[in-house]
């Protein structure tokens, strides 16, 4: 048998791998394109899938498609989503900026299964029927987008914030040093700080989810420009009804399609909420390498759990690995994010020309960021130990304490009660006993840590 065969298409004969599903434009795709190795995803072909789903359905229900070829494009498709041809997309992310590549990839597998199941159907003429590249890929990134949030981050970040909250519940009465300016300040609770990284994580959720329901309004019915030049009028909302009921989503057609094949506003959106998630994790990252740091001469206030040896020159060493690699996953997360946007200036005329990249960003985006949310809270939050004498000694000592005094003695002499207790290394009370003239009993009572972390006059 020869290893390959010919293929035709309107440039002519082309040498295609002779097992391979896929036709000739996708050949001339991969000679074309050989970039970075790096194929869509298979999140993202799979919206395609779904979107060739739903088109032939919706073509069958206005009578432009028999139910053979229907239900042979359909069972294509689940093919597909099943993962079961996976290698059968082989295009670069780097290619012609509209994505007709990978459009027409998909195509020819889904018309090579059909032909498969001894049943005629053409790529173009059939699988893409009532469609263009131009708004398939667009709804492409909207339907993968929303399903990769809402079936992966979301539950990604559900979970963090369950095992901080829980971590929260347990150090609430923890006093430690607070700090800005990475400088001591006035006391909080451990559980405050953890407090705040659910809130923050909570609130760019939110954000997140409030970006992704915007994309549940499809451009699809389009076609080339906007117009649904080659759709029938009736094939957009046919198109979505089945959309809906394939992926369990509340998806609409788009009223001015134009909007949604000229520009991606949208999914810049999006990826810039996603940056948020991405600048949240870092902090949270950050906070958990500093209190662990040590354990001799950092703060040394938690220790995280012991994952791998740290050096290989230094026996001992262990390091915070977890907290590394999620702030690697985030940094990364935010250059992604300003590709997206200056893809997002790519809007010329009826079309923008990077939707691969922006594709692709996305998905890997949301891929990372479901994985170190996950790995955050199961590899360094759930299992960190707290050293509460370092976080008792540090808030007996600290001369910041003396804030609370100022309503009674004044900013002044509690300045230089700060200043001499810090000189001295002494605890802020007992200077404070020698020169404010307060009692010990009224001292302590304003001086209580755990008190002055709920804030107000003692």
């Amino acid at each position: 048998m020869s290893e390959y065969r010919t293929e035709t298409d309107s440039l002519g004969d082309i040498k295609v791998p002779a097992q391979a599903l896929w036709g000739a434009q996708t050949q001339r795709a991969i000679e074309n394109f050989p970039v970075s190795g790096q194929p869509l995803p298979h999140t993202f072909i799979a919206a395609v899938a779904q979107i060739k789903r739903a088109a032939a359905e919706a073509n069958t229900s206005l009578g432009l498609l028999d139910a053979t070829r229907r239900d042979a494009i359909a069972e294509a498709c689940e093919r597909i989503l099943d993962g079961e041809v996976d290698d059968q997309f082989p295009v670069d992310r780097y290619q012609t900026g509209s994505g007709t590549s990978t459009n027409m990839n998909v195509n020819e597998v889904i018309a090579a299964l059909c032909k498969k199941g001894v049943v005629d159907v053409h790529p173009n003429d059939h699988v893409n029927m009532s469609q263009s590249s131009n708004d398939v890929i667009p709804t492409a990134i909207h339907v993968s987008a929303v399903m990769a949030v809402k079936e992966r981050l979301i539950p990604a970040l559900s979970h963090l914030e369950g095992v901080i909250y829980e971590r929260e519940s347990l150090f609430s009465n923890q006093v430690k040093t607070g700090r800005t300016h990475l400088m001591d300040a006035m006391p909080v609770t451990l559980g405050q700080e953890l407090r705040t990284w659910r809130e923050q994580l909570v609130a760019s959720q939110t954000r997140v989810e409030h970006a992704a329901n915007e994309l549940l309004s499809v451009p699809q019915g389009g076609t080339a420009v906007g117009t649904g030049i080659n759709a029938a009028p009736e094939f957009a909302e046919q198109f979505v009804k089945f959309l809906q009921h394939n992926t369990g989503y509340g998806f609409s057609a788009m009223e001015h399609k134009f909007v949604g094949q000229s520009a991606i506003d949208g999914p810049v959106a999006l990826s810039s909420q996603l940056r948020g998630v991405a600048i949240v994790l870092i902090k949270i990252a950050n906070d958990l390498r500093w209190m662990n740091s040590g354990p001799i001469h950092g703060l040394a206030e938690i220790s995280l759990p012991a994952l791998q040896p740290g050096s290989s020159i230094m026996p001992g060493k262990v390091n915070p690995v977890i907290p590394e690699s999620v702030a690697m996953v985030g940094t990364q997360v935010m250059g992604l994010d300003s590709a997206v946007a200056m893809a997002g200036q790519s809007g010329n005329f009826q079309l923008n020309v990077m939707l691969p990249l922006v594709a692709g960003n996305l998905i890997d985006m949301v891929e990372l960021l479901s994985n170190a949310a996950k790995l955050l809270a199961d590899k360094a939050i759930k299992g960190f130990t707290v050293n509460t004498e370092t976080l008792n000694e540090g808030v007996g000592r600290n001369p910041v304490l003396v804030t609370a005094l100022n309503p009674e003695i004044g900013y002044s002499l509690a300045a230089d009660i700060a200043k001499e207790a810090y000189r001295d290394g002494r605890p802020v009370i007992d200077v404070a006993e020698e020169r404010s003239g307060l009692s010990r009993q009224r001292l302590e009572q304003l001086l209580d840590p755990l008190k002055l972390t709920r804030g107000g006059l003692a």
